[in-house]
């Protein structure tokens, strides 16, 4: 990576080892500074001549150095060589990682919450595989519990039309159904909340008259899900469950009670967070069962048992759980400190909402992930002349990358049109950029291997034998600085779990490209000037590709 080379030279130079490069706001002023004041000495820039840097100046109290064009056309080389590794690191070469994501509830219906989970697992995932770490997916869903209850009261009540049901999509509207009948007659009926009080605990004491139900519309939920799992790239290790973390969690939690960790409380057994700075929780309750705390415990153990020493295990769930997590994993700590402390990550991330509408699970007015992914694929039908698989890839695209593109502590309010525009900051604007390079390179050789550069019959480059790109040339030359920073983001955004980060980089390079192919006709240039844009512009496709993957999309060679 050149920014450590960079750091190298420069702590070669001034003998001084806590250097902290800084990215300049404006790129005019170069590729990286210092802060003179920083280092403890006055030092000009004619002190850091060094092959790696080209313009070096000072400007106030800082220093501002730019890397040498040969360095910059050496590292596009690379780029080309490296293909699909390039941005790769092993900073976390070893480590073993749990990525727990997408959760949706068996009997209720995946909505677009479930949709922003899942781009935000699999990009992590991507991310820190990328940094060297091995990578186990996990899934963990709620099949059992209240909400489960209230299904099955509703289709209790409505059998006759449960035995008229053929297709998935009939049996998956037909559990969005019910469970809105259910859930309104709790809340507002006495004695449908009896009977589904009994209902709950016929499903927790797995009881013959419920369990033949409770299985068959089970599995039409996991193949529901598992279809969704396809269409968006995502593929689980493990499906964990909370009808087989219920009996092992509610014993941990009984033996917590004995260690006097949990204390009983009236009929029910709880953790008492304040002596710990966290919230105090129920972990059974008043009817004996174990709640989501202790159910989460006994998904701790098997998750910490099953794949050998985990080094670290991330739950990916909205913001509103925080509480339920810090007290979780401190209970954890106090059970197993070897097995558990500092090896427990919540990533937290907003809501989602559909510009123009209202959601709500109690009601139904739910946006479903498929029905969004449906809708964006009909609009895009309308403004590209692709097939029905090329629309699915750019559909996907841009639900992936407006879910993305926004740090996942933000709340998003999600705008189908935007999503798809080709004059923004959205996926199919990526796709399109990705496609016009293809096209260029395409146009440049009789060979055409689809995704790859290797038809591409380019000199070597070399820095002696290349024309440099003139400082007038603004737009080659800020395509060409932003390319060898892609490995510097990836490091990044894996570091700060933040795949935004990506999307921002993407969509800076994918702009400076398209002011590059408006400004100089490539394919026209002359012999040597046109073998320099060529292997331009087949890096950034390269960077582009691979920046996409990270994110979980897909690109297509002409759309």
């Amino acid at each position: 990576m050149i920014k450590q080379q960079v750091r190298n030279a420069l702590a070669t130079i001034i003998n001084h080892e806590n250097i902290v490069l800084l990215a300049p706001k404006n790129e005019d002023h170069g590729d990286y500074a210092i802060h003179s004041k920083s280092l403890g000495q006055d030092i000009t820039p004619e002190a850091f001549t060094h092959e790696l840097f080209g313009r070096i100046e000072k400007t106030g109290e800082f220093i501002n150095f730019s890397v040498s064009q040969s360095v910059l056309w050496k590292e596009i080389e690379t780029i080309l060589e490296n293909k699909e590794l390039y941005g790769q690191n092993d900073n976390l070469k070893g480590k073993k990682i749990i990525v727990e994501f997408a959760h949706p509830n068996t009997h209720k219906l995946f909505h677009i919450g479930h949709l922003r989970n899942i781009s935000l697992g699999e990009s992590l995932s991507r991310l820190l595989s990328a940094s060297g770490a091995k990578i186990i997916r996990a899934n963990y869903q709620g099949d059992v519990g209240l909400h489960i209850a209230k299904c099955l009261y509703g289709i209790l009540k409505r059998e006759d039309e449960m035995k008229t049901l053929k297709t998935l999509d009939e049996k998956i509207a037909f559990l969005g159904s019910t469970y809105t009948q259910g859930n309104v007659a709790y809340e507002e009926n006495t004695q449908a909340k009896d009977e589904i009080n009994i209902i709950n605990r016929q499903i927790f004491d797995k009881d013959p008259k419920i369990k033949a139900l409770w299985q068959e519309t089970r599995s039409w939920s996991l193949e529901y899900y598992d279809k969704m799992y396809k269409r968006l790239g995502t593929k689980f290790d493990r499906l964990f469950f909370e009808s087989e973390v219920t009996d092992t969690g509610l014993a941990i939690t009984k033996k917590a009670v004995e260690q006097e960790l949990l204390e009983k409380s009236d009929r029910a057994v709880i953790f008492n967070g304040g002596k710990y700075g966290v919230d105090t929780r129920v972990f059974i309750n008043s009817l004996g069962l174990p709640t989501y705390e202790a159910k989460e415990l006994g998904l701790g153990e098997l998750e910490f048992s099953e794949f050998g020493e985990i080094d670290k295990c991330i739950h990916i769930v909205t913001h509103e759980q925080s509480s339920f997590f810090k007290v979780v994993f401190k209970v954890q700590e106090l059970l197993n400190e070897k097995k558990y402390k500092g090896k427990q990550l919540h990533f937290s991330y907003e809501f989602v909402d559909l510009k123009g509408e209202k959601m709500s699970s109690r009601t139904g007015n739910i946006v479903t992930g498929e029905w969004l992914l449906d809708e964006i694929k009909t609009r895009v039908k309308k403004i590209f002349a692709t097939e029905e698989t090329g629309a699915e890839v750019v559909a996907v695209s841009a639900a992936k990358y407006a879910f993305l593109k926004v740090d996942a502590k933000r709340k998003i309010v999600f705008d189908i049109n935007e999503s798809i525009s080709i004059h923004g900051n959205s996926g199919p604007y990526l796709l399109y950029t990705f496609a016009r390079i293809q096209s260029i390179l395409k146009k440049n050789s009789s060979s055409v291997m689809p995704n790859s550069f290797r038809h591409l019959e380019i000199p070597a480059l070399s820095a002696g034998r290349l024309k440099q790109v003139q400082d007038d040339n603004k737009e080659e030359l800020s395509l060409l600085r932003t390319l060898f920073k892609f490995p510097e983001v990836v490091e990044s955004a894996a570091e700060k779990m933040a795949p935004h980060l990506i999307a921002t980089y993407l969509f800076d390079l994918a702009q400076k490209f398209n002011k590059l192919y408006e400004s100089t006709p490539i394919l026209k240039a002359k012999d040597e000037e046109r073998a320099r844009l060529l292997s331009l512009i087949a890096a950034t496709a390269q960077v582009i590709k691979n920046g996409l993957y990270l994110l979980g999309i897909e690109t297509l060679d002409s759309i």
